[in-house]
């Protein structure tokens, strides 16, 4: 099951992979989506995204890995080399293995040039994510 709810207020925005949105902190909230597994193509369109809105801010993440799936080696490469230019700190939740082993592993390959740690709840994670606002 996926351990964070959407807020019925929530402006969200809907992902190839993920669903998310920003709480009243300005943390950004990510729940990833069963079974959809990220190209290439939609990790580049991603970091575009995030940095037209972002504009060179950096962001905290709290995202919901349950039913994160593998990508290709070359899509997480991608991703470690430009999640850090928007990027502050990152904390995991996950309510299946699958989604702990996928974390633990992206956590593990590379390390990250910000602070990321895996949590059982989201309140833990967003207690933690506090400190790097």
């Amino acid at each position: 099951a996926v351990m964070i709810r959407i807020p019925e207020n929530a402006e969200i925005t809907e992902w190839p992979t993920s669903t998310s949105w920003y709480d009243e902190n300005g943390i950004m909230y990510s729940v990833y989506k069963k079974g959809a597994s990220q190209t290439m193509e939609e990790a580049r369109a991603t970091v575009e995204t995030f940095k037209q809105t972002l504009n060179g801010k950096k962001i905290c993440l709290l995202a919901d890995v349950t039913h994160t799936s593998q990508s290709s080696r070359e899509t997480r490469e991608y991703l470690a080399e430009e999640l850090p230019k928007f990027i502050k700190a990152i904390a995991m939740v996950s309510d299946s293995s699958l989604g702990k082993m996928l974390a633990n592993l992206f956590l593990t390959l590379k390390t990250q040039p910000y602070p990321t740690r895996m949590f059982n709840s989201e309140k833990e994670a967003r207690d933690w994510l506090q400190q790097y606002l």
